[in-house]
This record gives structure tokens, sequence and C-alpha cells, in this order.
């Protein structure tokens, strides 16, 4: 690649998502493969390839890709491959957040494959083999946060540009730990108040998925407050629409196509907008079989589709559909206006599309 970088000089390729997730790979890659060559320890490499076929099942590398635009909004300059390993640096410290989530959550899968404490299971009876699975989760979820600041850090940033994101990456690690936190309250006990589920959802995915990356990209180009500001006003939108997508696909989604069980975020008992509008909506009998349903470990597809019906029946999903429509059209108002460059105003829209009409 070029050593100059600004959006006219690098072509159609700068901002085509496929060219700049093969770049994030291949640094991914790379840097997994150096690890396997300077520590031989055949323990270490089963961990490599077991997070290596983590990373390789089908992650959208939404915040590296961000990170991506981010620069470009606050037109960078000077070499990319730093900030590329900068942007790979999000996807690892996302896959640490993704492999405790997991096993928190207690889920089987994740992108249609075992999660990796169910992968990483062994033993001789099923206990000892679930326990000793958690645990090496646990761990190499610790692991992958660890070389997630390696990373960032030997990506060859200047010492300036270290220090203009490092802020934005220390709040958004915090963010996204109180939103998994609120989380983590709230789950097992849905209620009416859809505010503090738009909390949850603020803290876990708008600023930590969208927000924060675009931030920390545009950080590492020398962007000012105010481009910050207007990053903020474009990501909590799209960033909250985005959740309440997956939300609906959670209980409507085809499994096939998400790659995970439609019936987990009801078995946990997940205090979405979605169930908070719901019982908002609820009458007494209503609720009463959503309460009964919903945090039930062993609900039944039949069970499921009870409370699907429900949630179509309240008005709940409609009302779901419109919170998505009015922060899409509030996220297109502010692009209208943004001082952002004409090819990354069309990638945002683009996004915009992708993450809110998606069926995966």
């Amino acid at each position: 690649m070029s050593p100059t970088t600004s959006l006219s000089e690098l072509g159609a390729d700068a901002l085509d998502s496929v060219h700049l997730r093969g770049l994030i790979d291949e640094r991914l890659n790379a840097f997994l493969d150096d690890k396997c060559l300077r520590d031989a320890d055949v323990h270490l490499v089963s961990l490599i390839e077991h997070l290596r076929g983590f990373l390789t099942a089908g992650g959208k590398r939404i915040r590296p890709l961000l990170c991506m635009v981010g620069w470009h909004a606050a037109r960078g300059q000077g070499p990319t491959e730093p900030v590329i390993g900068a942007a790979a640096s999000l996807e690892l410290f996302h896959a640490f957040t993704l492999i405790h989530d997991d096993v928190m959550d207690g889920s089987d899968t994740r992108r249609g494959r075992p999660t990796l404490h169910r992968a990483l299971e062994s033993g001789a009876d099923e206990a000892s083999a679930e326990r000793f699975g958690v645990n090496s989760a646990i761990l190499l979820g610790d692991l992958v946060m660890v070389w997630s600041d390696e990373l960032l850090y030997s990506s060859g940033l200047e010492q300036r540009q270290l220090a203009a994101a490092r802020p934005l990456l220390d709040a958004m690690r915090t963010e996204v730990m109180i939103g998994q936190y609120r989380d983590l309250l709230a789950t097992g006990k849905p209620n009416a108040d859809v505010e503090r589920s738009l909390a949850v959802i603020r803290y876990k995915t708008a600023k930590y998925t969208v927000e924060r990356p675009l931030h920390i990209g545009a950080a590492l180009a020398g962007a000012d407050q105010s481009l910050l500001d207007v990053c903020t006003a474009y990501a909590l939108p799209i960033g909250e629409a985005f959740q309440l997508r997956d939300d609906l696909l959670g209980v409507f989604g085809d499994p096939s196509k998400t790659g995970k069980s439609t019936l987990d975020d009801l078995r946990e008992g997940k205090a979405t907008a979605l169930m908070a509008h719901a019982l908002h909506a609820a009458d007494a009998e209503q609720a009463r079989v959503l309460k009964s349903l919903v945090g039930d470990p062993d609900l039944d597809e039949a069970g499921a589709e009870t409370v699907r019906g429900l949630l179509r029946a309240t008005g709940a999903a409609d009302k779901v559909e419109q919170m998505i429509t009015d922060r899409v059209q509030r996220a297109r108002r502010v692009l209208d206006e943004a001082p952002f460059p004409e090819e990354v105003r069309k990638t945002l829209d683009t996004f915009i599309t992708t993450t809110t009409l998606r069926s995966t």
C-alpha cells in the first residue's frame, strides 16, 4: 500500500469494506503467526488456533472498519499501516468481550459454531469438562485483551497518535464493562422501563461498537473535538438502532443466518426494549404469560412462539421497528451536514442500511 493516505490518492479501495477487512485479517493473522513462532509451547499454539478459528468464523469487523472510516473522516495523512494495526487491535479486544460474554450468558453457539468455552471442554466427566472449558475460555479472553494492547503499541503509531487515542480507548473499555454490568443486573428481570434498556444499549453497543471506533480513528488523524462531536451525533442513534435490530433478530431471526439460537435471549430473560414495550402495553393476562415464560431456562420452541405472538400482539415489535426508523432518520440528518469527505458520507450511509436492515 502507498505510504500516503489521502482519500483521493488511495482511490476506490480506501473505504471498500472487503478490501479493508482483508487488510485487517492479514494483520491479525500475522500477529498470531508471530506469536506461534516466538513461543512454540504446544498449549499456547493450541489456544491460538482456537482463537484463530473464532476470529475467522464470520465476524463483520465493524469496529476496525469504523476506526478506518474515522481516520478518513478526519482526512488522515501519513502511513496507513499503523492505523490498520490499531484498527485490528480493536477486533482483538472485541474477541475478548465476546469470549467472556458467552461464558457469562452460558451460550452454546456463536456465529453458528460452538462457543470457545464449549470448544475448549476437556475432562473425564461432563461437569469437569464444562468447568475446564469455562476456566480456559476466561484465561484465553484475558490473554486476548492483553494482546489487543500489544498489537496497538507495536503497530508503529507515533507517540502523539497514541496519546490522542489512549483516553478514548480507555473510555471505550470502561463503557463496555459498565454496559455489561448493567445488562447482568437487568437480565432475568425484564420490566416495562424502556429507558433502562436503552441505557444498557448506549454503553454496551452504541458507544462501544460505533462511537468510540470512529473517535479513535479520527483521533489518530488529529481530529479536534468538534469533529468528534459530529461522529457522536451520528454514532449513538445508529449504535442504538444496531442493537435494537439485534434484539429483534434474537427473538424473530433465522438461526441459520444469525448463527445464534432464538431461544437464548428469552431463556436468559434479557431486559430488552422489545420486552419493555411488550410489558408496558400488555394486559394482566398477557403480562402474566410473558413473566412466566421469559427467563425460564427450560423454555422450548412452543413457549418461544407464544412469546413471539405476544410481542406482536402488544405492538412491541412494531414499536421497536419505529425506534429503529427514528434513529436512522436522525443519523442521516447528521450525515447531510457532516464535514466529512463525500466518500466517507457514502460509506457511513451504507453502514446505516447494512446494520439496521440486516438479517444476520
